[in-house]
């Protein structure tokens, strides 16, 4: 009797779910999202490129490259160029897409849910 109930309690443990809620302490195994999609490309020089999407909508492409640009002081220096988007299903059914660039100015990110100006003061 014991062995059986033991053995129930493994198999409901092991069965994936979706709806975890760590907030009333359960504890679930959730299956892993796949990978349908990955590709990459390294040059020595320095730029680079991946793209990957996932079984549940999820994409992400980013490419970076070299620039020279001039410090503070006027002497060249070398950053990374990063270009991208990323793409997924928010929680209203809408695919949300985030484009970005980041360089020597900083990261940069536009899309639907990124606020667009400063809080207005009171």
């Amino acid at each position: 009797m014991i062995a059986v109930a033991l053995a129930l309690v493994a198999v409901a443990s092991a069965v994936p779910v979706t709806d975890v809620k760590p907030e009333v302490g359960l504890r679930a195994y959730v299956e892993p999202v796949k990978t349908i999609r990955s590709e990459s490309s390294q040059q020595p020089e320095g730029p680079y490129s991946f793209s990957f999407e996932t079984e549940n909508g999820i994409t992400r492409e980013e490419n970076g490259q070299l620039k020279e640009v001039l410090d503070e002081e006027n002497k060249p220096q070398t950053v990374v160029v990063v270009r991208g988007a990323y793409s997924y299903t928010d929680n209203d059914g809408k695919i949300e897409t985030i484009n970005y660039y980041a360089d020597e100015t900083g990261f940069h990110a536009e899309g639907p849910s990124i606020p667009t100006g400063a809080p207005s003061r009171r």
